[in-house]
């Protein structure tokens, strides 16, 4: 990991990167100096977000990643507001000429056809139904959401066809959808996560400025468990030095709120999001910034980031196996490691749209 990436450390209110440096792509390279005037440590000031459209050819994307769960998602959104430092998506926006700092939280797109390519695909003749996860790249319940109302209306969509979905969101936006969800979840079609990183409240608005409190997610876990959907909460990612030590508080926080299951994920920090979250940790926690890095290299090899299959998602040496074990001590202690029940697909059917608002029956 270079030092000298962190540089541009200006103040973006409300932005979790530091700087928006320059993608893996580029031919060349843009890096902040001091001029003598004493600007570069000015407050930057309010990062507007720009919101374009993304016209996609296909809505469903496939994956064979034999670590994950599901073989599907449905991002209605690229790039996500909510600004979370460790994201793993942030080096997608690099594909575009973008960076995976500022910009990957900053300039959106959204798939303004997302609706009618869905009911395309899932009217295909030799389409076999499985459970869709709906916003795993990017939330599908980030802020934008609010007025573009994507997810609600692909969730109107598998909700008509009766179709398994799996969603998981670190946003309060989600309880506007639970006339939808808690029927589908009694159905045996819908299952929700909700990612939790931290009880600190100040730790939290550094690190996913835009992101509901910790308070507004626990809160809306006992929502949607008081209205019979059941609940995993995901501790992701578990940062070493600075968040581990929460593990058994968060566990019992959520579970005190309606969680049922709980899973996590180790940092991971692939191409660019190693150099953001240096710059992240010397701005914001410089007195722990060596020792974090120092357990995540500890954790992956010496590497900033080891992608073997399943290694991936929990490290390995002392401390990922120090970590593994408390979590796995806390869960049982909490009656909240139950195997996951398999969504049914048996009730899918295609609904013919004729040009009204598809029925939802249920």
């Amino acid at each position: 990991m270079d030092t000298n990436a962190a540089q541009e450390r200006f103040e973006h209110r409300g932005r979790g990167a530091v700087s928006n440096q320059t993608g893996r792509y580029e031919k060349q390279t843009h890096h902040a100096f001091d001029d003598g005037w004493g600007t570069i440590e000015d407050d930057a000031g309010r990062l507007e977000t720009v919101l374009m459209k993304d016209t996609a050819r296909k809505i469903i994307t496939y994956n064979k990643s034999p670590d994950i769960s599901f073989d599907r998602t449905v991002n209605p959104y690229r790039g996500c507001e909510h600004g979370c430092i460790y994201c793993f998506a942030r080096p997608t926006h690099t594909w575009e000429g973008l960076s995976a700092g500022l910009d990957f939280e900053s300039k959106l797109f959204y798939k303004e056809n997302a609706v009618e390519l869905l009911k395309r695909e899932l009217s295909k003749p030799d389409y076999v139904p499985r459970v869709i996860a709906l916003g795993m790249n990017t939330d599908a319940y980030q802020p934008v959401e609010r007025e573009q109302r994507l997810t609600r209306e692909l969730l109107e969509v598998l909700y008509a066809y009766r179709h398994p979905v799996s969603l998981l969101t670190k946003s309060a936006l989600i309880q506007r959808d639970i006339d939808l969800i808690a029927p589908m979840a009694k159905a045996g079609l819908a299952r929700v996560g909700v990612s939790i990183t931290t009880l600190d409240r100040t730790l939290s608005r550094k690190m996913e400025p835009r992101a509901a409190t910790p308070q507004k997610r626990l809160d809306t876990m006992r929502a949607l468990a008081d209205a019979g959907i059941p609940v995993t909460a995901m501790t992701a990612p578990i940062i070493p030095g600075l968040n581990d030590h929460e593990i058994e508080s968060l566990l019992e926080a959520v579970s005190d709120h309606g969680a049922t299951r709980a899973g996590y994920v180790m940092l991971r920090l692939p191409y660019e999001i190693k150099d953001l979250i240096l710059e992240w940790l010397v701005q914001h926690v410089p007195d722990r910034a060596a020792r974090v890095i120092n357990l995540v290299r500890e954790m992956r090899g010496g590497k900033d980031y080891d992608a073997t299959w399943h290694e991936r998602m929990r490290g390995g040496g002392p401390m990922a196996d120090l970590i593994s074990k408390r979590f796995g001590r806390a869960i049982a202690k909490l009656d909240m490691n139950h195997p996951v029940e398999p969504l049914r697909t048996d009730l899918f059917r295609v609904v013919e749209d004729r040009g009204g608002q598809m029925r939802l029956d249920v």
